[in-house]
């Protein structure tokens, strides 16, 4: 069934879909829709579950990850200062193997004050353990969601889906929602091992030794590991089931590219046109759209980048003191390059500004005309 919807209602008709039972709620805008249509179904008894209205964005997660330990699905959403509040519990919900989702709607931090789209809420939370996934629109925002479930409750981490504030969280577009019967046959009842159990008491999270706190790290660090290849395996069975795949990557007209812009979220539309123009006129430009941050898919990357002499990192993002954090990423991981390219990193977007295809376009012929590296980040207005 196809419905004409937001990004946000997506990804709430995600979560009904997953049969999620416990969902803690606090509203904060952009993401605040996703709460009111699930509460919409609540009331109405089309949503089989809980809404736990709580006091903070910090207990919403506490309560997911309680929640999660006994064995059940949970869901939250969140965006900018309530992820920020949210973050020591993040720690939590990762060291505890809780296999929560939450959708966090891309919106600037304070100060000063706003409310539009950049991603560094999210990029600033990459150390947590969290699994990460970026969402170019509303459709993939909703299927995400769904896979993010089957990802998560095969590695025992947690997931943040990550949409852009009113590029994908208000956009509305034609989106199609799987029949309830497919879901179910895709996603089976969770069934976590070390849920708690009346029957076997136990202690969570103890004080352990300096030797035992590396171990568990370790397991985390394994299983995050995995995830690159769990969630490769998901999407092909996710087409599969539902005709639709994304992949970990997603690499387009990059065979014969002599530039290559990299790109993440609801940006990668735009650029999918600009790469258009610019073949048009003759220019041999590619595209890669990175989709999955954490893990940082390190070998496909490489293997995709092998032999192109420029790559464009445009981020919608910026680390103070060290410029875009997809850029860092990826120069990291070509450090080892037999022959490593040229990496450009151009600001685009931040605090919400806008990004067009013919802003896209200027900024990969700067970056052909550039003959010498930039170690500094380019910080792009349109004039």
């Amino acid at each position: 069934m196809r419905e004409f919807m937001t990004g946000n209602h997506a990804v709430a008709h995600a979560v009904k879909l997953c049969r999620t039972p416990l969902i803690a709620a606090y509203p904060i805008t952009p993401q605040t829709p996703i709460y009111e249509k699930l509460s919409e179904w609540e009331s109405s008894g089309l949503l089989q579950g809980i809404m736990m209205r709580t006091e903070s964005e910090h207990s919403a997660m506490a309560s997911c990850i309680a929640a999660s330990l006994t064995g059940v699905r949970t869901f939250t959403a969140t965006s900018s200062q309530g992820l920020a509040l949210m973050h020591e519990m993040l720690h939590f919900a990762a060291g505890c193997r809780a296999p929560i989702v939450m959708a966090n709607v891309n919106r600037l931090l304070a100060a000063p004050w706003g409310f539009w789209a950049d991603q560094l809420d999210s990029l600033s939370q990459r150390d947590t353990g969290w699994i990460q996934f970026y969402c170019e629109n509303g459709q993939e925002a909703l299927d995400s969601v769904i896979q993010a479930y089957k990802i998560a409750e095969q590695v025992f981490l947690p997931v943040m889906i990550c949409l852009e504030a009113f590029f994908v969280s208000h956009f509305m577009e034609p989106v199609e929602i799987p029949a309830q019967e497919e879901v179910d046959r895709f996603l089976p009842p969770l069934n976590l091992p070390h849920r708690f159990d009346i029957e076997k008491p136990g202690f969570l999270v103890p004080v352990v030794s300096s030797d035992l706190y590396r171990k568990y790290r370790q397991m985390m660090q394994r299983a995050m590991d995995s995830v690159k290849t769990v969630a490769a395996q998901v999407d092909d069975e996710f087409k599969t089931t539902f005709g639709r795949s994304y992949g970990i990557i997603e690499p387009i007209l990059v065979e014969d590219a002599e530039v290559l812009l990299v790109t993440a979220g609801s940006m990668t539309s735009t650029a999918r046109m600009a790469i258009q123009t610019l073949r048009e006129k003759g220019y041999p430009v590619g595209l890669l759209k990175i989709r999955l941050f954490r893990p940082f898919p390190v070998e496909a990357l490489q293997q995709t980048i092998t032999g192109k002499k420029k790559i464009v990192v445009i981020d919608r993002n910026c680390s103070i003191g060290s410029g875009g954090i997809f850029c860092q990423e990826l120069r990291a991981a070509l450090i080892h390059s037999p022959d490593p390219p040229f990496v450009y990193n151009y600001l685009a977007g931040i605090g919400g500004t806008d990004v067009t295809p013919d802003t896209i376009g200027k900024i990969a012929l700067d970056a052909i005309r550039r003959v010498d590296p930039a170690d500094e980040s380019i910080w792009w207005v349109d004039v």
